[in-house]
């Protein structure tokens, strides 16, 4: 039985996934992942809501009421260690994607909020690229909104890769309760990629009174939707483990709380 935080992705089409706040069943976050072959298009209403489009891979002319920013993204793999190229933009816009070539589109959304925000074409050279972890904890981050970035109003997006073998958002932890500065609620989408594609991972979602308490076996494009509780991920032997985080909540600040009865191995 598919666990009810999972969303698969369909294998072929343009549309490979689409998780909607009614869908999952929460207030802020929602994400969608498109396929566009070389010169299909696709258009976007922002509406209410502010959008991160990020170029996972291929190449796009982004056009905002008319004014185009052409030949974003240059990678062919999100496991090539090149930042993704990445548009904000604010609500009421229009956004027209067209593919150079080939591209995927992830588009990340959340409530807007009063101010008057622009379009910022988020430079990849200029996103911070870090290490986390030790040993078989080791994983390779990229910060495409992080929260100290004033761009976006609730949105935070993030991508990791996460070698074969190792683990990932660990040791467990949580953002689900807005106690700040000990901890922040944060909705959280994880967008996975395998490679090689066949391969698979896990991810357990979890409350400490495990009144919430899923496993997931993850598949190359599939969505985990993370409502509350502590979420880690692991790759099997074999399998490298990209996935991409879209985070928002009441607050644009990032705190998270370990498990306790993990946070040993940090010592």
């Amino acid at each position: 039985m598919v666990s009810p935080l999972l969303a698969k992705a369909a294998p072929s089409g343009r549309e490979i996934v689409n998780v909607t706040p009614e869908r999952a069943g929460w207030t802020h976050v929602g994400f969608r992942a498109v396929r566009l072959m070389a010169g299909e298009a696709e258009a976007v209403e922002t509406g209410e809501r502010e959008l991160c489009l990020v170029v996972l891979t291929g190449t796009v002319d982004v056009s905002i009421d008319g004014d185009t920013h052409a030949n974003l993204g240059m990678r062919n793999s999100v496991f090539e260690e090149v930042s993704p190229a990445a548009v904000y933009v604010p609500p009421g816009r229009g956004v027209h994607i067209r593919a150079v070539r080939a591209a995927e589109v992830a588009l990340c959304t959340a409530p807007a909020d009063a101010r008057n925000r622009k379009v910022q074409v988020i430079d990849p050279t200029k996103m911070k690229r870090s290490v986390r972890g030790k040993g078989t904890n080791t994983r390779y981050v990229c910060d495409i909104l992080p929260h100290d970035d004033p761009t976006a109003a609730h949105l935070l997006v993030v991508e990791v890769m996460t070698p074969a073998s190792h683990s990932s958002s660990y040791p467990p932890h949580k953002h689900d309760q807005e106690t700040p500065p000990t901890e922040t609620l944060l909705e959280e989408t994880y967008y996975h990629r395998l490679n090689p594609p066949q391969g698979f991972a896990f991810q357990r979602v979890y409350t400490d009174d495990r009144s919430l308490d899923e496993a997931c076996a993850v598949e190359d494009h599939d969505v985990v939707m993370v409502p509350r509780g502590y979420h880690p991920v692991v790759a099997p032997h074999g399998y490298d483990l990209y996935y991409l985080n879209v985070m928002a909540g009441p607050n644009r600040f990032w705190v998270f709380k370990n498990d306790p009865q993990h946070e040993w191995m940090l010592e």
